[in-house]
């Protein structure tokens, strides 16, 4: 990923973009071809790991081997940016539309899980993770146990050990302070997915 140095964002703050996003798109390459798969996460606390699971039924896992390589792409904010939005655009013509976002390119390594125990924590946490501070809170402890059991023989688990991360926020810092402020403005008067660029902002 290409990533000039205003816009670039430290581990932490990368780390910050994923827990936004929540969830990402992992790409990977088999027999020659390339597969993706748009899934929820789970990250371990020291960040050296990263679970999630897919149906079965999907063949994104089916030919991977251990080690086989990942690209992970966590979209947290976009949108699109109007040359109009700029004040300094009465004075200078010098400017063409552009794209707002905040992202991270993250890679590693794959490995299958498809056993249960492993299948039935990983769940648990994603649900916990996603279902706290929720009034009333859903437990997968909710629903009967035979039928959360065939649930499970319906998914398989993956995990990533993670190589590396890096993130990115273009968030107009190119730009005069007065036309970044008239950005922001704009953005926070559109869509859902320009007002949060505008809070990213």
């Amino acid at each position: 990923m290409y990533v000039p140095p205003k816009f670039q964002q430290d581990d932490a703050e990368a780390w910050a973009l994923v827990q936004e996003a929540q969830a990402g798109t992992f790409v990977i390459q088999v027999n020659g071809e390339l597969r993706s798969v748009l899934t929820p996460v789970v990250v371990s606390e020291d960040r050296q790991t990263m679970t999630l699971h897919l149906a079965k039924a999907n063949p994104w896992w089916r030919d991977v081997e251990p080690g086989t390589p990942v690209l992970g792409l966590f979209l947290a904010a976009s949108a699109y940016v109007s040359p109009t939005y700029y004040p300094s655009l009465a004075e200078n013509k010098n400017h063409v539309p552009t794209w707002n976002y905040a992202m991270v390119e993250l890679r590693g390594t794959v490995t299958i899980h498809p056993e249960s125990d492993w299948l039935l924590s990983q769940v648990t946490q994603l649900t916990d993770q996603f279902e706290e501070g929720k009034l009333p809170r859903w437990w997968v402890s909710d629903a009967p146990a035979d039928y959360v059991e065939q649930q499970l023989k319906a998914i398989v688990g993956v995990e990533i050990s993670i190589a590396s991360i890096e993130g990115k926020a273009k968030l107009s810092q190119n730009r005069l302070d007065e036309d970044r402020e008239s950005v922001k403005q704009h953005l926070s008067d559109g869509s859902l997915a320009e007002q949060n660029v505008s809070r990213f902002m």
